[in-house]
């Protein structure tokens, strides 16, 4: 709550400041790979809500070299496989959105999202509240995903 209370917007990537204190568990990175990593969403839609973000600060996929783009499809595919492990979810929605258009949250550095989803996780909270309720903590959702993650 005190992160809500406390967030001012600032003029530096929030992608980049995570990766630049990923040892930081308050930085919510829950692994670095070569050119990519794996961030908890600050803002879940649900828990476990996960990205992986290029480390390079781009705003379009093409904008990314090959490497770069293989290693996000792998540690999205290892984001799955933990994701099930930790809280068996009914299925995903994956995916990026390019652009403020597209609905961008953050236009400056794609992301790619990983969601996982049950059935009925939508609620009256949601639809007519316009409030998300997350059963646990970020906290405890970093540190669950953190430990089952391989390596």
């Amino acid at each position: 709550m005190s992160y809500i209370q406390e967030h001012r917007k600032t003029a530096e990537c929030v992608f980049c400041q995570a990766y630049e204190h990923a040892d930081d568990p308050e930085s919510l990175v829950i692994y670095t790979g070569l050119k990519t990593f794996v961030i908890l969403n600050r803002f879940p839609y649900t828990s476990g809500h996960l990205m992986v973000v290029p480390v390079q600060h781009v705003s379009s996929l093409d904008d990314l070299d090959d490497e770069t783009r293989t290693e996000i499809m792998e540690l999205t595919n290892q984001s799955l496989l933990t994701l099930r492990q930790v809280y068996q979810p009914e299925g995903f929605n994956l995916g990026m959105n390019i652009g403020e258009a597209a609905g961008a949250g953050i236009t400056e550095h794609i992301h790619q999202h990983i969601v996982p989803r049950w059935g009925g996780d939508t609620n009256f909270m949601s639809s007519l509240g316009n409030t998300r309720v997350l059963p646990e903590m970020l906290a405890d959702t970093y540190h669950r995903v953190r430990a089952a993650w391989p390596g």
